[in-house]
């Protein structure tokens, strides 16, 4: 049993994603978090047998984070939830559902807010 993490960068993402997919593993979960600096992390987990790899990397959140669903199609349901919880922007989902996944009564509560972030 063997468990990885590797920390990438957000512009490599889909090149990971696709070596990951090509070494025969399953996507298990993908994570977002605040980060008390400022911005997010985004962690990509993958299981093969009982095996696990995880990356991750962080964001400011000003820019679209490029969606795998291409490349594993379960990764559109936690990359609507990261948009609707977070507010982070998920570009080219195979299923986007524009901010409509959850109902809350707080647009995106676990975004940072301005005067959390100073």
């Amino acid at each position: 049993m063997e468990s990885i993490l590797k920390e990438i960068s957000e512009e490599t993402l889909l090149n990971e994603a696709q070596a990951i997919r090509a070494e025969g593993y399953r996507l298990i979960q993908i994570c977002a978090t605040t980060v008390k600096e400022g911005g997010y992390e985004i962690l990509y987990s993958f299981g093969k047998g009982y095996d696990e790899m995880s990356i991750r990397f962080r964001t400011d959140g000003k820019k679209p984070v490029q969606s795998i669903s291409h490349i594993f199609s379960p990764a559109w349901l936690y990359e609507n939830e990261i948009h609707d919880l977070f507010g982070l922007e998920v570009c080219d989902m195979v299923l986007d559902f524009r901010g409509g996944l959850y109902r809350t009564s707080v647009k995106a509560p676990f975004a940072h807010k301005e005067e959390e972030a100073k």
